[in-house]
């Protein structure tokens, strides 16, 4: 039986992901019509960039809680509450753009409010998987997660750009119903997860940074992410390639934007069917160095078709790289540390993210946007060997986990 079939008969797992499914839809839908109602209200630039900054702050600001209180707490209620908050936010904007009273400062209060439920959801939603599928299956659920995602990526902000030209209620309702619906799947899971009756501490705070530091092959697979990342992030330059190099329109942004999310669920469906089972570690640096390759080749490219070949094979390998690391730390990890090992991976997936974004304005604005972008890709590989050379443990990982020979 194939793991696909397997999954789908793991009722838990189903409602899993049917929870991230409608979770993951309707921040889509959020974030592109309070991007539009905020551009509408003040046509400011910069403010849409500080909607952006205040989501992720509370990532920032509450990184010693959102893991502790996974951990703490059941995980079940956790992931609940934080998508009732998240569908609150979504029906006060709906209440609000009805009466005309949505401001300014209240967009920065919902972003801040958004992001804070956000900030406690994914670690939790993170730490929640292994406890819903059987070990052997775990590989599988990762990728078949991960194409909810990857989806909604794609399909719900061309939804709510379609709808909010019919106003902007007709997406903040439906992304209360489907917050809605998220929370009623996630309390359809059993209770598999015994919270850690560790007293609050500035030490149990902490443990997540400390257990990532005190294990070499789970700091090397997290921070070889981040830097490669960091240094090779591109998407805040692809208006810049779009309409100055491959001369194309809004339409060719849209594809271009849209690529490497392609590449990442046609990655994601294969490897639902096909987990990667051995040679983990090679195959975990590989991807990262063919997402340095397709980088260099973008940068290259006055293409647009070849451009958005090289970004949905970017968006693929990151796919490969992605769900081997976000099974190998869970699988590493002891269920009572899951949640604040994994607050601290989404910072610094989160920073790396952002980081690299600004690295990549910084770099265009004194090398130029070519070399900015070439310099990136060159980076990525750059850091797959020193990373094969300090973490050489990694590098040679055969399993997800340990087996008894390696124990």
């Amino acid at each position: 039986m194939s793991n696909p079939q397997q999954l789908r008969q793991h009722r838990p797992f189903i409602f899993f992901w049917f929870a991230r499914v409608f979770t993951a839809s309707g921040f889509q839908m959020l974030t592109v019509a309070i991007g539009w109602h905020m551009y509408e209200l003040t046509g400011s630039v910069l403010d849409l960039g500080l909607v952006g900054l205040v989501e992720f702050l509370p990532k920032v600001l509450f990184i010693l809680l959102t893991g502790h209180v996974a951990d703490r707490f059941d995980r079940r209620y956790v992931a609940a509450l934080c998508q009732s908050a998240q569908g609150l936010v979504a029906l006060t904007l709906l209440i609000g753009s009805s009466a005309g009273g949505i401001t300014r400062e209240m967009i920065f209060l919902i972003a801040f409010l958004l992001g804070t439920a956000r900030a406690f959801e994914m670690p939790t939603t993170q730490a929640l998987l292994p406890n819903v599928v059987p070990e052997k299956l775990f590989a599988s659920a990762v990728a078949a997660s991960a194409s909810a995602i990857q989806a909604a990526t794609i399909i719900a902000p061309a939804l709510g750009g379609l709808l909010y030209a019919l106003g902007a209620g007709w997406v903040y309702g439906p992304a209360t119903l489907l917050y809605g619906a998220a929370l009623s799947m996630m309390l359809c899971l059993p209770t598999q997860h015994v919270p850690t009756k560790q007293k609050v501490s500035l030490q149990s705070l902490l443990a997540g940074f400390k257990f990532i530091r005190s294990r070499p092959v789970v700091f090397g697979a997290v921070s070889m992410d981040m830097v490669a990342v960091l240094l090779s992030g591109a998407t805040a330059l692809l208006p810049v390639f779009a309409k100055d190099i491959l001369l194309t329109g809004p339409w060719g942004l849209g594809l271009l934007r849209s690529a490497p999310a392609v590449g990442a669920v046609v990655m994601s469906i294969w490897l639902a069917r096909h987990p990667i089972e051995r040679r983990v570690g090679p195959v975990m640096f590989s991807a990262v160095a063919v997402f340095g390759v397709a980088t260099i080749g973008f940068g290259l490219s006055t293409s647009l078709w070849f451009s958005l070949l090289t970004l949905v094979l970017l968006g693929a390998a990151d796919m490969i790289s992605m769900v081997i690391r976000q099974a190998f730390v869970q699988l590493q990890t002891p269920d009572e540390m899951r949640g604040r090992v994994s607050a601290v991976n989404g910072l610094f997936i989160g920073a790396s993210n952002q980081l690299g974004d600004f690295r990549a304005g910084v770099s265009a604005a004194w090398f130029g946007t070519v070399p900015a972008v070439l310099i990136g890709g060159f980076g990525a590989i750059l850091v797959t060997g020193l990373w094969m050379r300090l973490f050489p443990e990694l590098a040679k990982r055969d399993h997800l986990h340990r087996q008894a020979n390696e124990a």
